[in-house]
């Protein structure tokens, strides 16, 4: 059985290995479909809509959280009823398997019940 991204933890990356190509992180972003390549292919990101200030910070908190466990750490910004999550990584200036890792993480966090759980792709 095939073990999905989700299933993985972040492996660290102390660089000297080249940033995904293009039809590599397509091949991860299968996975999670609903973050967008950005940059020229060097970081993905996804918003996510919350109904109000407080769910948006507890889901920055709990994504927070999650970055700490993995040691892979994204860029998030956000106000009332938004978050931003975007991923990259910095070591190698660009994508690796560990944001598609991450991403995956995210997603199945923001899909459970509970007062994150109205986390929505733009």
């Amino acid at each position: 059985m095939t073990e999905t991204l989700a299933e993985k933890t972040c492996t660290p990356c102390r660089g000297g290995v080249p940033p995904l190509a293009r039809d590599e992180a397509l091949r991860f972003q299968s996975q999670a479909p609903d973050w967008e390549l950005r940059d020229d292919d060097r970081r993905i990101e996804r918003t996510f809509r919350f109904r109000n200030f407080r769910e948006a910070l507890a889901f920055v908190q709990q994504v927070g959280e999650l970055a700490e466990s993995e040691g892979h750490h994204p860029d998030i910004s956000f106000g009332w009823g938004r978050a931003t999550v975007s991923l990259s990584t910095k070591k190698i200036k660009g994508l690796h398997e560990n944001d598609f890792i991450m991403a995956s993480k995210i997603d199945r966090m923001a899909d459970r019940p509970g007062p994150t759980s109205t986390g929505t792709p733009r």
